[in-house]
């Protein structure tokens, strides 16, 4: 029987959803089942992503009493205390110097192991920004070439791609440093699919891309960075080496292990909508494309629920997961999910009783302060629907919401699944 009281308050419902669902991948219960036994010689402690100092704290839990080393780099603002594991800060999505500086140190900690030796890997989403060591081009370069990918439209298996072909530590690089040590890599994926070489970049993952596909992806988008290409022709020539491939001898004694995903973040919101009496139905964990088309898609579902009662019947929820794109044309601010949630508006424009959440379960979209943005039938109250054309058109969607009430600000949440998309039909 429907809940009568959570349903009159939707908003507060799809809010509950989402925390539900962030909860359940959070690194200190995920890691647990996977951590490893210690090692004869050293356990040093790496990584890289939004959920890194999350994970670290986990470790240090799991290993208390144990002498750790290490570090793991994160996002300006998402650093824990630690004990022993050292939190560095960087920037994301650019990288900066101190990103730079750490990931040296990690390349230097993990060139220093032998072969009774552990490293730990602590892998997450945000790692490919943050674990930052050109090779080829400068810092400066790099910066502004992933500037160019962010706004390009390009998916993350192309973007990572690219930085992969620019990279020292990327794509299975830095387990090739760690050998003959033993290499045990912890992922939470915030891929689309869970593609292991695409998390991060895969920093111990052999890499099935190429520098001729690294070369194709500049030309695809326009891209001109004359360094870059240079660099990548090189590589075409067989005059740079590969990143590791799969069967590599160097990645002989590594270990890769997915902790969390979107599918268990998707799960558990429709286990808990199921509880309050709303029909789940998860469309997909590997959603991609550009937002404003991926929001046309949903919409047209929720009005094929209200008008022929398919493939649910009210009250239901829709959600997906995954990673959609921008192709920035306009000057304003915003991520993916604000930018699919005003999109998603106008296009369920008219409808009473459809309510929706788009969020990135970092609680960063893009790189604003908000998470996402949540709508229902009043969203064009404060600001009426020619208007919020306009802010769409102009890539202004953080405006927008801004504007009308509507960012779901949560701060950041210590784990990173990518995005989480939820459509309330009443």
């Amino acid at each position: 029987m429907t809940n009568n009281t959570v349903i009159n308050n939707p908003k507060e419902l799809l809010s509950e959803a989402f925390t539900v669902a962030v909860r359940s991948v959070i690194p200190a219960a995920a890691l647990q089942p996977f951590l490893p036994a210690l090692p004869k010689g050293r356990l040093a402690v790496v990584g890289a992503g939004k959920a890194a100092a999350a994970m670290a704290r986990a470790v240090e839990t799991h290993y208390e009493g144990t002498e750790l080393e290490g570090l793991v780099i994160t996002r300006y603002g998402h650093g824990l205390p630690t004990r022993n594991i050292e939190v560095v800060e960087a920037a994301h999505p650019v990288p900066d110097q101190a990103g730079l500086n750490a990931t040296e140190r990690i390349l230097t900690l993990a060139h220093s192991l032998g072969p009774d030796d552990l490293l730990l890997c602590l892998i997450s989403g945000g790692g490919s920004a943050l674990l930052t060591a050109p090779r080829g081009v400068s810092l400066v370069q790099k910066a502004e070439l992933t500037k160019a990918l962010l706004r390009s439209g390009a998916d993350i298996q192309e973007m990572n791609t690219v930085r992969k072909h620019l990279s020292k530590i990327k794509g299975g690089q830095l387990a090739a440093a760690a050998a003959p040590a033993k290499v045990v890599s912890l992922i939470v994926s915030d891929v689309a699919g869970d593609d292991l070489s695409s998390i991060a970049s895969g920093p111990t993952v052999a890499d099935p891309s190429n520098f001729a596909e690294a070369l194709a992806i500049l030309d695809r988008y326009k891209l001109d960075f004359p360094a870059v290409r240079r660099h990548f022709e090189a590589g075409v020539a067989g005059n740079l080496a590969e990143t590791p491939k799969p069967g590599s001898a160097a990645l002989a004694r590594v270990e890769n292990y997915l902790v969390a995903s979107a599918q268990q973040a998707l799960e558990a919101a429709a286990d808990f909508l199921f509880a309050k009496g709303v029909t789940p139905l998860i469309l997909t964990e590997s959603l991609t494309g550009e937002a404003r088309e991926a929001a046309k898609f949903h919409a047209a579902l929720a009005r094929q629920v209200i008008s022929r009662g398919q493939p649910l019947s009210r009250p239901c929820a829709l959600l997906s997961g995954g990673e959609t794109t921008v192709t920035v044309r306009g000057s304003g601010r915003g991520g993916r999910n604000s930018e699919f949630a005003l999109s998603l508006a106008l296009e369920l424009f008219g409808l009473a009783d459809v309510y929706a959440l788009a969020a990135d379960t970092d609680g960063i979209d893009g790189s604003e302060d908000n998470a996402g943005a949540i709508i229902g039938p009043d969203i064009f109250a404060l600001v009426g629907r020619q208007e919020a054309q306009k802010y769409l058109d102009a890539n202004d969607s953080y405006s927008f919401f801004a504007k009308a009430g509507a960012l779901l600000n949560t701060g950041p949440t210590q784990t990173n699944v990518n995005d989480l998309r939820i459509l309330l039909i009443l």
